[in-house]
């Protein structure tokens, strides 16, 4: 059970501008994405539309763009595309009773507003301000205290604060969250994080295609690198 169950996007709302000249959107015009599992991945090459995708699919469940919970509404700079404000989501008959947005590149924006509110919130992120603690920390911090059962969590690339055993620890905590109700819909690189059972994994080029965690494009490329690093190496660099 999912949620959110499907994106997409209606034709009469086609600007011919950006981000509509993206050929993800266009492609998405034609094909709703069907979210059909608790825990959907978006992977592709950097440019390819996955945070872009991710960011609008937040702010048209109700997300600040930035991060946060839905009762976020702070700004720092608007950069974030108008393709929200044009995504239609179709919601199963459950719904969340929690959620969160994480952006990788705002995460520290989301923690200055979580110290200005003060009031008492630190107890939900672990008891003391997350700026105390490394960006790895505080994002594991999140993960555990703040992220609950029966939640929608959507993430954009949150390994780029991560080890390799924060990811694994993070997979874990997905896991155990996913058992209790929640669902994820996250843009990563990560070929650990990708590895999460019963996940859907939709790579982006000029479309949106689903495939398997062996054919991801991270998960291919990583395995092919630490096969062979001298080989490869001396492919790459020659």
């Amino acid at each position: 059970m999912t949620f959110i169950r499907q994106v997409r996007l209606d034709h009469r709302d086609d600007t011919h501008r950006y981000p509509f000249t993206l050929p993800v959107v266009r492609h998405l015009l034609d094909h709703p994405v069907e979210l059909r599992t608790p825990v959907t991945f978006l992977v592709g090459g950097n440019g390819a539309g996955k945070s872009t995708l991710v960011e609008a699919i937040a702010v048209a469940a109700g997300f600040n763009a930035e991060g946060g919970t839905q009762s976020f509404r702070f700004a720092t700079k608007a950069t974030e595309s108008s393709l929200g404000e044009y995504l239609t989501l179709s919601w199963g008959t459950r719904k969340p009773r929690t959620g969160f947005f994480l952006r990788a590149e705002s995460f520290y924006n989301v923690i200055t507003e979580i110290d200005r509110i003060g009031a008492g919130i630190h107890s939900s992120y672990g008891g003391r301000s997350l700026h105390e603690r490394s960006h790895g920390e505080s994002f594991l911090d999140l993960m555990t205290h703040r992220f609950g059962g029966r939640g929608l969590y959507v993430l954009d690339e949150p390994e780029a604060a991560l080890s390799v055993q924060g990811c694994l620890t993070v997979l874990r905590r997905m896991h155990d969250l996913v058992r209790e109700g929640s669902q994820f819909i996250i843009a990563t690189h990560s070929p650990i994080l990708l590895a999460s059972p019963g996940a859907t994994i939709l790579e982006i080029t000029d479309t949106i295609d689903e495939v398997s965690y062996d054919a991801a494009e991270p998960v291919a490329l990583t395995r092919n690198f630490l096969g062979d690093p001298g080989r490869f190496l001396a492919h790459l660099l020659d």
